[in-house]
């Protein structure tokens, strides 16, 4: 069962991150920033972005998004993380041939939900990201995305909120990504923050990983909890709060 991780038990496990050389790793929409009507609303709170420009100059972070690297980077606005990897995980392996295969699923999946009120594709590179938030007839619409994504060929379908996406099958995933900087940048520790269904896979990975999800949810591999995006200030501030006295003395 997952625990709230803002209690006498996260406590304790946040000391022996601040004493640790951990990687602090977060996912961008509905983590870092809320989740809003369209992706390009996405911003962090004023505080959040503070906060987080004072933990990357404590600990190794990075971001890890299911949209483009370059465009994490304009949302980041200077942030100077260790890395951000973008498309689910999928941009640390690109190749041609997987950006051809975007185009064509694109090609294919806007002909056939063009009838679809509400729906619209996101083409992220080495991803696609098939958005029905502002679809009035959600359950219908998703339903259609899934029987069109099912035809597509080598095509790795998963959820997330209000939206289906499309990678490429085999494409490096979040734990990928995750395993692989953490290996890079030399830590011991893991914290890793996320909010959907993609997230799983960096939820679920091995070794000493303290893996957080915003919300509560009975099927996940996290072991903690956040109530609310808003209670992501909260953690950072904690995780600043008690690494500063140990990397100034």
């Amino acid at each position: 069962m997952m625990k709230y991780f803002l209690s006498k038990t996260g406590l304790s496990i946040a000391v022996t991150l601040a004493k640790e050389r951990t990687l602090c790793a977060f996912d961008y929409d509905g983590t870092l920033s809320p989740i809003v009507e369209h992706p390009d609303l996405a911003v962090m709170r004023v505080r959040t972005r503070n906060l987080l420009r004072d933990l990357v100059a404590l600990y190794p972070c990075i971001i890890v998004s299911g949209r483009a690297r370059a465009d994490v980077l304009k949302k980041l606005n200077g942030i100077d993380v260790s890395q951000v990897i973008g498309n689910h995980g999928a941009e640390r392996k690109e190749t041609i041939e997987s950006h051809h295969q975007i185009e064509q699923w694109r090609t294919t999946i806007e002909l056939e939900l063009d009838p679809v009120s509400g729906v619209w594709v996101e083409d992220k590179g080495m991803s696609l990201a098939i958005h029905y938030r502002q679809s009035v007839q959600k359950r219908d619409a998703r339903q259609r995305i899934l029987a069109a994504a099912r035809k597509l060929k080598n095509a790795h379908v998963f959820g997330g909120k209000q939206v289906v996406n499309l990678a490429v099958t085999g494409a490096p995933n979040k734990g990928d990504a995750l395993a692989a900087e953490r290996d890079r940048l030399g830590c011991d520790w893991v914290l890793y923050v996320g909010d959907d269904t993609n997230d799983e896979d960096a939820f679920a990975l091995s070794g000493n990983v303290v893996s957080i999800r915003i919300g509560q949810k009975m099927k996940s591999h996290a072991r903690f909890y956040l109530r609310t995006q808003a209670e992501i200030g909260e953690l950072l501030e904690l995780l600043v709060r008690l690494r500063e006295p140990l990397v100034s003395a």
